[in-house]
This record gives structure tokens, C-alpha cells and sequence, in this order.
């Protein structure tokens, strides 16, 4: 062991002078750890957040959409052509607009979906989301979510009314089932229906508005999404599931950014104690900084026996802070249980936050980042007193001892 680090550690933790110290440090590496800990937190929350909405939207839509304005009007040789590319699992031809649902007493928009029923398990999970009866399997059937079923108090079997936009005719239709997919604006929206029926429905003829494609994996959708549009060309356009959700997933990034900002100035907090409890170090130890000057030790020696004190409180609270972290984060749900028996106030009701669970997902990235930046901080709050500790010289240091 180094003596400057043996030193620093004994000035750190002094039992008897200078107890006040080791008071301060103690706090400082409390500081550190409880930044840590909310940190990670708020950014497994926020992560599982984002992992949560991914998956909900990519199980009610393909990875990358395949169209053209007007529509595709021979999607068989595009659907041959897509399948056969790498990273292509599932294509599915499907038809997507707006339709106006008619009640006895009012009427209002719904989305409408033209599904392929033996192709659409291939690039979503819409079929996996049935709660109860079956996907559309007569031209005369579709399937609503579940916020809708509730909306309109209906049962399997019950007649539903249509009105084209196309031709302002009605379409009554039957239920076939229902599906819960998690996001409240397609259970509370959405309407599926065979694309033979979309087309009627429409007045498309033989069109599809485009071509849905699953992927192996989601992280290969930009890749994909080259490869389609070098070998198709300009006739067609792709969009990833991303693009076709700029605002959302934009606004997820900005949250998660703001919330490290704003969390890492409880970190900060806690270096400028550090930085104030090691000013107070040198200034109680100046006779032995005068002292090791004298024999012989260096000015970088003297500004690394300071440095390697924050590094030891980083280390200590960087280390309590992820065993608090992670043990709350694994733990989360089971704390907002308790609280909520406890007080009796729902703190997440379903019916406003549509989710069942908080969602967390720890991500190694995001741990080392934490990590890092929170060591850098506890290093940079010793800087100061360092340099100083350093600058003094022997005769100074002892003039007046």
C-alpha cells in the first residue's frame, strides 16, 4: 500500500482530534450513496418504462412498415421479396384508416385495421392479446380491446355499426373478440377486421395501404430498413417502429436525460462536502504536510494523498449506494404494496396509468454511467483542497510550529 493512501485514510477516519472530520465524511459518503441509489432507481423506473411501451407498441404493430402513399396494389411479389431478406421473420399485408363507430345515442372515431388472420401472428402479437373469443375469421366479424368492450358494455356476439368514410354507408358487423394489449389508445380504439372486408370496407379494390415486417430482433430495424430500401428502391417507403413514433419515444429520452441531471445534484451536494471537509483537513494538517515536504515527498504526492481520500469516500458510497439501488429497484413493487395497504391510496391507480406494476429494468449501461460520473464527482470534489495541500511549501507549512 502506497503511504499516501495509508496517510489519507488515516486522516480520514481520525478517532480522536479531529472526530468532527470523520463525522463530515461519514455524511459526504452518505450523500454519495443516497445520489446513487436514487439515480439508479429513477433510471431503472424510467428504463423499464421505455422497455414497457416498446414492447406494447411492437406487439400491436410490425417492426418496419412497407407502403406508398397511394397504397400497394400487388402485395404478393412485395411480400416474396421482404420475407426473403435477412433479419425477416414475418410479413403481413394490412390495411389501416379511420372509421366512425355509431351508437344509438352518439357516434365518434375508431381506427380500423385490415388484418391477414393467417398472416398477422407473423409480425405482431395481436392474436396472443385475446382475452376472449377468437381474431376475425368471417368477413362479417372484428375484434375491439377491451377499454372499448367496457365503453360500450357489449358481449361476444353483439352487432357493432361502421360508417365508411368512403361511401357514408353502415357496415354492421359482429363481435368475435377481445383483446388487451396494454396500450390504452389502441384497447380503447382500435377495431380488426379481415382485409377482404377492409377493402370492401374502403372501396380499395385489390389495395393494401402496405406491408407490415417483423424482425429477429428490434435492434436490427435500422439495418433492415436499408437493406429493404437498397433492393426496392425508391418506389417503396420503410419506417421503423421508432419513426413512426417520433414523439414518444423523444420524449421518453428527454425525461430520462432531465431526471440524471437533476438527481446527479444530489451527487453534487455531496462533493462539495467533500470538497469542504478536506479544506478543513489541510488546514488541520499543515504541520504534517510541512513535515512530509521536508522529507522529500513531492507535490504530487502531497495532492494524491487528498485525492485518494474523495476516491475512498466514491468507492464507499458509490458501493452502498448500488446495494441500495439495486435491492429498492428489485424490491419496488413490493414497497408500493405496502404503502398503499398501508395508507389505503392507491398510488398508481390502473385506470389512470394503465399498468398493473411499476416496470423497472436495470441496464449495465446505465449502472456504469452512474457509477462513473459518480466517482468523477467525489474525485473532483478533492481537487481543490489537493491543489492547495500541494502548493504549500516546507517553510510555511512549518514557520509558526
Amino acid at each position: 500500500m502506497r503511504y499516501e493512501f495509508w496517510l489519507g485514510l488515516r486522516y480520514l477516519f481520525a478517532k480522536r482530534r479531529e472526530r468532527f472530520i470523520s463525522i463530515i465524511a461519514l455524511l459526504s459518503i452518505g450523500g454519495v450513496a443516497l445520489g446513487v441509489a436514487a439515480l439508479l432507481v429513477v433510471i431503472a423506473v424510467m428504463s423499464g418504462f421505455d422497455h414497457d411501451i416498446k414492447e406494447k407498441l411492437v406487439g400491436t404493430n410490425a417492426h418496419l412498415i412497407v407502403d406508398t402513399p397511394v397504397g400497394v396494389r400487388d402485395a404478393e411479389p412485395l411480400l416474396r421479396s421482404v420475407s426473403a431478406m435477412d433479419h425477416v421473420v414475418g410479413a403481413a399485408p394490412f390495411i389501416s384508416g379511420q372509421a366512425i363507430l355509431r351508437l344509438p345515442d352518439q357516434a365518434f372515431g375508431v381506427l380500423v385495421r385490415g388484418i391477414d388472420g393467417q398472416r398477422e401472428s407473423r409480425v405482431n402479437r395481436l392474436a396472443e392479446y385475446l382475452v376472449a373469443g377468437r381474431l376475425p375469421a368471417t368477413d362479417d366479424e372484428v375484434v375491439i380491446g377491451t377499454e372499448l368492450r367496457a365503453q360500450l358494455g357489449a358481449s361476444l356476439g353483439d352487432p357493432l355499426l361502421l360508417i365508411s368514410p368512403a361511401d357514408g354507408s353502415t357496415h354492421r358487423l359482429t363481435l368475435s373478440g377481445f383483446f388487451r394489449s396494454g396500450m390504452y389508445e389502441y384497447d380503447a380504439n382500435l377495431i380488426a377486421m379481415t382485409l377482404a372486408r377492409a377493402q370492401q370496407f374502403y372501396g380499395l379494390g385489390g389495395i393494401v395501404t402496405g406491408i407490415g415486417v417483423k424482425l429477429d430482433r428490434l435492434e436490427h430495424s435500422p439495418e433492415a430498413k436499408a437493406a429493404i430500401e437498397r433492393d426496392l428502391g425508391g418506389a417503396y417507403r420503410v419506417r421503423t417502429w421508432m419513426e413512426l413514433n417520433p414523439a414518444l419515444f423523444g420524449a421518453l429520452r428527454v425525461e430520462k436525460t432531465v431526471m440524471f441531471v437533476i438527481l446527479t445534484l444530489i451527487i453534487v451536494v455531496a462533493a462539495l462536502n467533500i470538497t469542504s471537509m478536506l479544506i478543513m483537513i489541510v488546514m488541520e494538517r499543515t504541520k504534517d504536510i510541512g513535515i512530509l515536504r521536508a522529507l522529500g515527498a513531492t507535490r504530487g504526492s502531497i495532492a494524491a494523498l487528498f485525492l485518494s481520500q474523495g476516491a475512498v469516500i466514491g468507492v464507499l458510497g458509490i458501493g452502498l449506494g448500488l446495494l441500495g439501488g439495486l435491492a429498492l429497484t428489485w424490491n419496488l413493487n413490493r414497497l408500493v404494496t405496502w404503502l398503499e395497504e398501508t395508507i389505503g391510496v392507491s398510488l398508481f391507480p390502473p385506470t389512470v396509468y394503465y399498468l398493473d406494476h411499476i416496470p423497472t429494468r436495470i441496464d449495465a449501461a446505465d449502472v456504469v454511467t452512474v457509477t462513473a460520473a459518480a466517482f468523477a464527482l467525489a474525485v473532483l470534489g478533492g481537487t481543490y483542497a489537493a491543489a492547495r495541500a500541494a502548493r504549500l511549501s516546507p517553510v510555511d507549512a512549518l514557520r509558526y510550529e
